[in-house]
């Protein structure tokens, strides 16, 4: 899970999007791709699907783009289904409903390689993580981002022909 979210994350850097990081609570990670409000949710959803259909086609043996157990066994599918409208998400440091109350929590880029499981914290610690913290927030600046998918992404991705 390290490994594919640090491969997400570089594929999304030269893309040229900030993305921010959350445990999930369960057995993942989220990334947060904040964008100005200017494509429609179709759009977002095809743009994500074909950015699991191409790190699916560089990585087969890691990725998968087509969801179902079957469809991923020894491979991760990157759940780009997210990106739908009415689909939701668990809210950052919201607690999941599953054994020890694991809670979903912003994490800096640079804790991924450090990270357990994307259950490491719950109500019974995350005080630690927040104290730990201090004033330091992994999303810092999120609700400054202002993004838009562009042609240009659109096109390195191999959503459209390439027009030069």
């Amino acid at each position: 899970m390290v490994e594919a979210t640090q491969l997400t994350l570089t594929v999304l850097d030269e893309l040229g999007l900030t993305s921010y990081l959350k445990t999930s609570g369960g057995k993942g990670i989220h990334i947060v791709v904040p964008l100005t409000p200017k494509a429609s949710w179709d759009d977002v959803k095809e743009f994500s699907q074909a950015i699991v259909k191409h790190m699916a086609k560089l990585l087969p043996d890691r990725f998968s783009a087509v969801s179902g157990p079957k469809n991923r066994i020894g491979r991760i599918f990157i759940d780009y289904l997210r990106n739908s409208q009415g689909a939701t998400t668990i809210c950052a440091y919201s607690a999941r409903t599953r054994e020890g109350l694991p809670v979903s929590v912003p994490i800096f880029r640079e804790e991924v390689v450090e990270l357990k499981g994307a259950n490491t914290w719950n109500i019974h610690n995350l005080h630690e993580r927040l104290t730990e913290l201090g004033s330091d927030d992994p999303w810092n600046g999120y609700q400054k981002t202002k993004q838009t998918i562009t042609k240009e992404m659109r096109e390195r991705i191999g959503l459209i022909k390439r027009t030069r």
